[in-house]
């Protein structure tokens, strides 16, 4: 049998109460290392959702994890680039029931932990 495919889809949002500096462009920074820490434990939370490596669910995986700055001076915008396996003995992958989950899980997008979020921030590609 062929192997299952790899897919990529995109995950972003933006934190209101981080402030971008330059050591959240540098993923050796400990800034970078806990802020990230923290978006894969949460993120990982949803059962549809992707996870970091070390949070391995359904052969979902977030890939990458990049910081920008955003609109405003305290902002942060997020990019996360995830992938997951199209196997028919898996749940198939599902951008609306994943955008739900995420939603339920950060209170209407507005708290992802102690991390405020743009209510109509969260948007999903894949």
């Amino acid at each position: 049998p062929l192997a299952p495919a790899v897919n990529n889809f995109t995950l972003n949002f933006t934190i209101t109460n981080l402030q971008f500096t330059a050591d959240l462009e540098n993923p050796n920074s400990r800034r970078f290392k806990s802020t990230e820490k923290v978006m894969y434990h949460y993120v990982s939370l949803a059962k549809q959702c992707p996870a970091g490596a070390q949070f391995s669910v359904s052969q979902r995986t977030c890939l990458t994890f990049f910081p920008r700055s955003g609109r405003h001076r305290d902002d942060t915008k997020v990019d996360a680039v995830c992938s997951y396996r199209d196997n028919a003995s898996l749940a198939r992958f599902d951008r609306e029931k994943l955008y739900q989950e995420l939603s339920t899980m950060t209170d209407n997008v507005t708290k992802l932990g102690h991390y405020s979020l743009d209510r109509n921030s969260l948007y999903i590609d894949g």
